[in-house]
């Protein structure tokens, strides 16, 4: 295996087990939000939208056009971007 394929193999990997990570760490955020209605309308909409970020990267990993990829990758672009409103609003 060439050195330019290993490292893109080695990133992928890394952002596999980045946007994983990132959705554990929504997941435990959710459990501890406190119980009220606010909390919990606002804490399933970032639920949804932070853990599907690494579904959008493992949908572009096979996909079979760039257009393709590129569509997908750009999904999970959103989806990150949707969390950090989720988030902005439970903070303030």
């Amino acid at each position: 295996m060439s050195a330019e394929r290993r490292s893109k193999t080695d990133d992928d990997r890394n952002l596999r087990t980045r946007t994983k990570r990132y959705a554990l760490r929504i997941i435990r955020l959710f459990t501890a939000l406190p119980k009220n209605d606010v909390a919990m309308a606002l804490g399933r909409q970032m639920l949804r939208s932070g853990t599907s970020v690494g579904a959008h990267h493992r949908e572009a990993a096979r996909s079979r056009s760039v257009a393709e990829f590129v569509s997908k990758m750009d999904g999970g672009l959103q989806e990150l971007d949707e969390t950090g409103y989720w988030l902005e609003l439970l903070v303030e």
